[in-house]
């Protein structure tokens, strides 16, 4: 069973039946004992069963103890609060609140000074809420109609008239980033990111573009996005870094995604066009 199936099958098996059945899926989809959740979180199994099968009520702190320990997103923390018969822990701001101002900030400067190499911020559903100038120079020349607010990078990549075409091992980071969203659909019940997933696993894969491969073999040391700019073939190797201890679900939801060149013919001509 997929990832992606996993998490529908777990969905409806505990839509509305209380916080008991959704503590134990997470408990199984993180392939957790009874006893060893109970050992982690200060309790015992019989408690743990008593809670999962609806004999017992957790309290508040026994409900953000487990989601602790079973390592729930936010937005589902707050899933678990509601189902157990307690308020939402966790607000969601908006990003363009002035709350948010400090945090706003602080990311643009991040991705600014990882230039020359691009970066950018997604939220949960991969909208692309900043982005430096190494960005906007991949992104040179797709179409106006991809590039509208608010763009979103699965579909910037993939679609055939966005970066695919250009992707010199398409089919290897296709392959890449459908994993990336399948984990993510299995952490987030998200009607909108199915919908995204089902979007740009539909569009056609053309053929990988003929070219010239290195002189050399280089040794990556991760899959590298192989990709073309102004009859140069580049390659980088993507990191993805989140907040730790978010206590808001915006905040918890965004990924900052720096591209970091994975040779040093890449290396030199960023630093000769954007340094």
């Amino acid at each position: 069973m997929t990832m992606v199936a996993a998490e529908a099958s777990v969905s409806t098996a505990t839509d509305g039946k209380g916080v008991g059945p959704l503590l134990r899926a997470w408990r199984e989809r993180r392939r957790i004992s009874q006893l060893e959740l109970a050992l982690r979180a200060d309790s015992s199994a019989r408690h743990i069963s008593f809670v999962e099968t609806g004999r017992s009520r957790p309290s508040e702190e026994m409900v953000l103890r487990l989601a602790e320990h079973l390592d729930v997103p936010v937005r589902e923390r707050n899933a678990l609060l509601l189902a157990a018969g307690y308020a939402p822990r966790y607000p969601e701001t908006p990003l363009d609140d002035p709350a948010l101002a400090a945090l706003r900030d602080g990311m643009e400067r991040l991705i600014q000074g990882y230039e020359p190499y691009p970066a950018l911020v997604v939220d949960a559903g991969y909208t692309v809420v900043a982005a430096n100038r190494g960005i906007a120079m991949l992104l040179d020349g797709v179409p106006e109609e991809l590039l509208r607010p608010a763009p979103n990078a699965m579909r910037l990549t993939l679609h055939p008239e966005g970066l695919a075409p250009r992707i010199r091992n398409l089919r290897e980071w296709r392959g890449h980033l459908l994993v990336q969203m399948e984990r993510q659909l299995a952490l987030h019940r998200s009607d909108q990111l199915r919908a995204l997933y089902e979007e740009v696993t539909a569009y056609p894969v053309p053929e990988d573009a003929p070219g010239e491969e290195p002189d050399e073999p280089v040794p990556y040391f991760a899959l590298p996005m192989r990709i073309e700019h102004e009859g140069r073939v580049l390659s980088f190797v993507s990191s993805i870094s989140t907040f730790n201890t978010p206590m808001d679900i915006t905040v918890a939801e965004l990924a900052i995604e720096t591209f970091l060149p994975a040779d040093a013919a890449t290396t030199k001509y960023l630093h000769t066009l954007l340094g």
